[in-house]
C-alpha cells in the first residue's frame, strides 16, 4: 500500500527515514514507481493532475491488442466520468519478473503489452481505459512519473534522488 499506516504490507516496512509522503499512489492491485519526497511543493507538483505531469505505465491487457484500439486510446476514450486527454500508446515488448499474487491466466486467450502514457490521474483510469477500448488489464506496471524512471529498481528496492522544484522537470541528479 502507497501509505505509512493501516493494511500490511506499506511503506513502513520499506522507508525509516522520518518526514517522507507518497507524491501519488499505487492501488493494492498495481505495482511499479512510487515517488518519496520531503518537499510538500513536490509532493503537489507531481500528485496534482493540473500539473499534468505524464506518467508511463506497462500494461498486460488480455489477447492481442488490435491497431484501432491503440488509435483510440491516443485519441481520448470516453468513460463514465467524460472524455480522459489523449494518451500515448505503443505495443511493448515486455517481460516483468512473476507477481505474487500471479495475474489471472486463461488457458486459450494470448496477452500483450502496451506502454501507456497519459497527463491525468483519474481512479483507475488506465484500467478503465483498457477496458472501454475491449481489452481490459490484467497487469499494470508504473515505468515513469515525469523525468524518473524506475530502471532497474528491484520490488522494495530504493533509491535516493535530489530534486527541486527547479530541476524536477528537467531530471533529477542522482546520489551514489
Amino acid at each position: 500500500m502507497s501509505q505509512f499506516s493501516g493494511d500490511q504490507p506499506n511503506l513502513s516496512e520499506f522507508v525509516s527515514d522520518r518526514g517522507f509522503y507518497p507524491a501519488g499512489r499505487l492501488d493494492k492491485d498495481s505495482e511499479g514507481l512510487l515517488l518519496l519526497t520531503n518537499d510538500g511543493r513536490l509532493q503537489a507538483r507531481i500528485a496534482n493532475p493540473s500539473f499534468k505531469m505524464e506518467k508511463t505505465y506497462w500494461v498486460q491487457v488480455e489477447s492481442d491488442i488490435t491497431d484501432e484500439a491503440i488509435k483510440q486510446l491516443e485519441n481520448g476514450v470516453t468513460l463514465k466520468d467524460g472524455l480522459t486527454k489523449p494518451a500515448k500508446a505503443q505495443r511493448l515488448n515486455c517481460t516483468l519478473p512473476a507477481r505474487t499474487p500471479d495475474i489471472r491466466k486463461r488457458k486459450n486467450i494470448s496477452t500483450s503489452w502496451i506502454a501507456l502514457t497519459i497527463k491525468e490521474g483519474r481512479n483507475r483510469q488506465v484500467r478503465r481505459m483498457t477496458a472501454a477500448v475491449g481489452f481490459p488489464t490484467l497487469r499494470l506496471f508504473r515505468y515513469q512519473i515525469g523525468p524518473w524512471k524506475i530502471d532497474e529498481l528491484r520490488p522494495g528496492e530504493t533509491r535516493s534522488e535530489v530534486a527541486s522544484l527547479d530541476r524536477a522537470f528537467f531530471g533529477a541528479a542522482r546520489i551514489p
